[in-house]
């Protein structure tokens, strides 16, 4: 299995030092962060003693050029209020996930230490990953989030590949397939009731709940591009 952290909107640079030291603990290497704070961003990796895995992050513009490269993208976060559409994995319970998944590459998205991720972070997981802690405090410190998922992550020798195993479609075919999908409901005579937003919300949901693989997306995607070209 290969881990990609990503740090979005992250602000303090203790907190991403601690983050990369945590990877480097676990043996995860691949760092990467979204519309960091520039000014926390260069201290952190300038710093005095500062870990190869700070010096090779990698930095983006957003959260889908961050994960293009995943096969499936999981967003951390507290719920609270939040009804996510998306299937609800809890860390201490992730164990048959990570064997399930074990040949995948996924992402792991974290956000800023003030606000968490929005709804429209969480919006682009295919999963909701939760820490559960007591209901009087019910978020964590980024840095220990980070160290906590590494640790469960790097469990039962997760570096070993399966062979035999279906690929996972990235995040970004996935992407393509769902435009091509959205394409298509252009050019169909829909009910108002299946405007584009009601359209974008479902085939979100749909492709939350099924691990697409890489021929399935192609598939989806050939026959979407061929009805499209016959509409037109």
């Amino acid at each position: 299995m290969q881990i990609s952290i990503i740090l979005v909107r992250p602000r303090n640079p203790q907190n991403i030092g601690a983050a990369a030291r945590a990877m480097g603990n676990f043996g995860f290497e691949d760092l990467r962060l979204v519309n960091p704070w520039d000014p926390t961003w260069q201290e952190a990796k300038s710093a005095v003693g500062a870990s190869p895995i700070l010096k090779k992050a990698k930095v983006f513009n957003t959260i889908e050029e961050a994960a293009k490269d995943a096969n499936i993208l999981i967003a951390t976060t507290a719920l609270k209020n939040r009804k996510p559409f998306q299937q609800i994995l809890t860390l201490n319970k992730i164990e048959p996930f990570i064997k399930e998944n074990k040949n995948q590459k996924i992402a792991l998205l974290f956000g800023s230490e003030k606000t968490g991720l929005n709804a429209e972070d969480i919006d682009k997981a295919d999963y909701i990953l939760n820490i559960p802690t007591t209901a009087k405090v019910p978020s964590i410190n980024l840095a220990q989030a980070v160290i906590l998922c590494c640790w469960e992550f790097s469990k039962n020798d997760l570096k070993t590949p399966r062979t035999n195993i279906k690929k996972s479609a990235t995040i970004k075919e996935k992407e393509i397939a769902l435009n091509n999908l959205l394409l298509l409901t252009d050019k169909l005579d829909l009910p108002p009731i299946l405007n584009k937003k009601i359209c974008t919300q479902k085939l979100q949901k749909i492709s939350a709940a099924k691990n697409f693989s890489k021929e399935e997306i192609f598939f989806i995607n050939s026959i979407t591009q061929k009805i499209i070209k016959k509409l037109s």
